[in-house]
């Protein structure tokens, strides 16, 4: 579809063929989360054709082409419907949905995916991009898929888990001895240096929508109805924007008549857009959370994130590290469902929100959980929390032994 980009925080408009990034008219000062993302937009004429398609796909939502979409299949991740959680918090109609099933294991394909549909549209061959992990993966994942250059520069102390999957699918990885921000820098220097496509979270708009994808796919699987209410981990905010992102795209297609509740659920160790949203405020604070992937001191996209709670009627929700690693074992041992840490938070969001859904909504509300990377992304967190068991003697009194 034809779009136009559109400032979040100045609303100034730019119609263009030419890749953009950033609304050239915004800075941001020292101490204040990023200003200056670009929104992607559609004539809502547009929009509303899409209510004749027959065969409606996300794909119709997005600004390029998707080539060879079995190549890199993104979308149609499962729908579960953890009956007994369900039963333990009195949600009669609870689901999650399952993103840690994509390709490369997290929810950063579905971004990764329009960028390398950017990319080619554009006759780029080379993605820069700056990552603790999971953005890199998926973005490399793409680019072995797709027969593109991916230079990945991270933090030398990101989990090795996640970088190894790069080094497999064939990026250059450089890492750098220094945080992210350092990392997020050298990536858009190597871009104004050497050329390509960046694809850095947030300040590539097409990261925000393609992400979107998600709540397209979910209207489309739950038989073209949206939830009531959605809770989704929040680090940077760039997630969340796109899932807000595309249920408004829905509602102005008129598709739907109601925009769900999309809730933000953040670490109280990494909580700058909930503190943000109560204060309206904009502040960076030190992140700590051992949910390394919603890790985030300054936002990329966090002014986004906080008009989007208020568009959405949602609110923010802090849970502690503490209650983020409950809820994955609980979530692994009660429903099968094995995600990473920053996954879980928000399984841990409705846990402590719950009596204030029921409250509000009534125990029959539509609820779902958006589950984002799978748990096998960063199994250090179970050092000195969970251990293989001692092996027996191989006899039968060994095993009578063993369970008397």
């Amino acid at each position: 579809m034809r779009f136009r980009y559109v400032c979040n925080d100045c609303n100034a408009e730019f119609r263009t063929d030419e890749v953009m990034y950033t609304c050239p008219h915004c800075q941001t000062q020292e101490g204040e989360f990023r200003k200056g993302n670009l929104i992607v937009q559609y004539e809502t004429e547009e929009l509303k054709a899409l209510q004749h398609v027959v065969d409606l796909s996300a794909f119709d939502f997005f600004p390029y082409p998707i080539e060879h979409p079995d190549c890199f299949p993104v979308g149609e991740t499962p729908i579960v419907r953890p009956f007994r959680l369900s039963q333990q918090i009195g949600l009669e109609n609870l689901c999650f949905k399952l993103d840690s099933a994509l390709p490369s294991g997290s929810f950063k394909d579905r971004a990764s995916q329009l960028i390398a549909a950017q990319a080619l549209a554009h006759n780029e061959h080379s993605i820069a991009l700056a990552s603790t992990g999971n953005a890199g993966a998926a973005m490399s994942c793409a680019g072995a898929a797709y027969g593109l250059e991916i230079i990945l520069f991270v933090p030398e102390t990101a989990p090795v888990n996640k970088l190894m999957q790069s080094v497999l699918y064939g990026a250059t990885v450089v890492p750098v001895r220094g945080s992210y921000d350092d990392a997020f820098a050298l990536s858009i220097a190597y871009t104004e240096r050497f050329g390509g496509i960046n694809r850095n979270t947030a300040y590539n708009p097409m990261t925000v929508e393609g992400k979107k994808s998600v709540s397209i796919e979910l209207f489309l699987q739950l038989g073209r109805q949206v939830p009531d209410v959605v809770y989704v981990s929040v680090g940077d905010g760039c997630i969340y924007g796109g899932v807000c992102k595309g249920f408004l795209d829905l509602y102005q297609a008129g598709l739907t008549d109601k925009i769900p509740h999309v809730i933000a659920v953040q670490s109280k160790q990494s909580n700058a857009i909930a503190q943000a949203w109560k204060t309206q405020e904009y502040h960076t604070v030190s992140a700590t959370t051992r949910a390394d992937s919603i890790s985030v001191s300054s936002p990329a996209n966090g002014r986004m994130a906080v008009r989007y709670i208020h568009e959405t009627d949602g609110w923010a929700v802090e849970v502690s590290d503490e209650e983020i690693l409950a809820a994955q074992l609980e979530l692994t041992r009660e429903a099968g469902v094995f995600v990473e840490p920053a996954a879980a938070c928000a399984w841990a969001g409705l846990r402590k929100d719950v009596q204030h859904v029921k409250d509000r909504f009534g125990q029959d509300v539509n609820t779902c959980v958006l589950l984002t990377g799978t748990g096998f992304k960063d199994m250090a967190v179970f050092e000195g929390r969970i251990a293989l068991p001692e092996s027996i003697d191989n006899s039968v009194e060994a095993m009578i032994k063993r369970f008397s």
